[in-house]
């Protein structure tokens, strides 16, 4: 009979468990290869790519703003990538994309310290300002915004997108 209760009581734990990873996104980390890996998983789908990071000044300001603007664009893919030059903690990226509204999109976090090589497979010429943000047709055309996004401008690429 012990037994019998104890695999129930693992039962649940493996559910509760389960139920738990699964409302939390998870952060992948950003590596050599990843930035292709992204570009494959949403070609054909409109995409906004939005590097940040949590010492950002500009960012803080911005990502309630991204996050107001996935509400609205389910039909466009988000993606935030933070490119911080110091790194991290799981919990303070977390923490200030939840806060922002941006809760259900992918995240991804530079886990190589070489970071310039990271920089080079998206954009050779990029030095490592943020915020910057990748609007990404549908048919792969990639337009660069550097400093913070002006809401306005990602309206009209979300509405040109639609349209197509």
């Amino acid at each position: 009979m012990m037994r019998y209760a104890f695999v129930a009581l693992l039962g649940l734990l493996v559910l509760a468990s389960n139920a738990t990873s699964a409302s939390a996104t998870e952060i992948k980390p950003f590596e050599r290869g990843s930035w292709q890996a992204i570009r494959a998983a949403h070609a054909g789908r409109p995409t906004l790519v939005h590097f940040w990071g949590v010492t950002c000044g500009p960012c803080k300001v911005e990502l309630p703003e991204l996050g107001k603007f996935a509400k609205a664009h389910p039909g466009i893919d988000v993606v935030m990538i933070d490119a911080d030059l110091v790194p991290n903690s799981i919990q303070a990226v977390t923490a200030m994309l939840d806060k922002a509204g941006l809760d259900k999109t992918e995240r991804w976090m530079f886990g190589d310290s070489y970071a310039e090589r990271l920089r080079y497979e998206i954009d050779p010429k990029w030095q490592g300002d943020i915020p910057r943000t990748l609007l990404i047709t549908a048919d792969g055309t990639i337009t660069t915004i550097e400093g913070s996004a002006d809401i306005s401008n990602l309206e009209k690429w979300a509405a040109s997108e639609g349209k197509k």
